[in-house]
């Protein structure tokens, strides 16, 4: 397991057509040198199909889209730890609000990324399901209110109490935890208040991959930093 530097920025692919194939890697290349060119850890989160191809080419860390909670074996369809681990991937989205679990199934999953040594942000539509995933103690913890997702309103300025309520109820739980936040982030002014309300980094997906120029949109996404 790494430690991923923080303050982070998760480039989540999602499912996109702008990084379908080849465009996955090129996406995942630009993201590495914007990280070499500041210093800012940024981490990239491509589609299964590629996850391979892109962690074996970067140097940044990369992470699954998921991971899901089966052992190697008999499993046909599913994502195992063990999987991911064989990618060069160094961790794992898990509970992703496009892609939920129940809380035995998260429990159970961060439980087999940590015996394959993968980093584990768990995503978290609210604060109370925050405090439900941090008793099972991931690395992080990644709050992002569902309705914001995709939309023109970052969480920071729609409801940025959130943020401050995750980052305190967590560190009374676990303090070793992490916290991320996620949801219509897009601009320099965003990543600054998000670490302002006391996030120890972002998840961004549309404003970047779908950028006609990712780089000029990461370069102000992490001015602040």
């Amino acid at each position: 397991m790494i430690d991923l530097k923080t303050p982070a920025v998760i480039v989540n692919f999602k499912a996109y057509r702008e990084i379908e194939g080849d465009n996955a890697l090129n996406l995942a290349r630009i993201c590495e040198q914007v990280s070499e060119e500041s210093g800012v850890s940024i981490v990239v989160c491509p589609p299964i199909t590629e996850l391979g191809v892109v962690a074996r080419n970067v140097s940044i860390p990369v992470l699954s889209q998921n991971t899901d909670a089966y052992a190697p074996g008999s499993a046909t369809g599913w994502v195992t730890a063990s999987m991911v681990k064989s990618t060069g991937a160094v961790g794992t989205l898990i509970n992703h609000s496009e892609h939920r679990s129940h809380n035995n199934v998260i429990r159970e999953c961060i439980g087999l990324c940590k015996a394959d040594s993968l980093t584990t942000v768990v995503c978290a539509e609210s604060v109370k399901k925050a405090n439900e995933v941090a008793v099972f103690a991931p690395d992080f913890i990644a709050i992002e209110p569902p309705e914001l997702i995709g939309g023109k309103v970052s969480v920071t300025t729609a409801n940025p109490f959130i943020i401050e309520d995750t980052v305190t109820s967590i560190k009374e739980i676990n303090r070793k935890i992490s916290v991320l936040c996620g949801a219509g982030i897009k601009t320099k002014n965003d990543m600054a208040k998000a670490l302002e309300l006391g996030a120890d980094g972002i998840l961004v997906a549309s404003a970047v991959v779908k950028s006609k120029d990712p780089k000029t949109t990461l370069l102000n996404l992490i001015s602040f930093v």
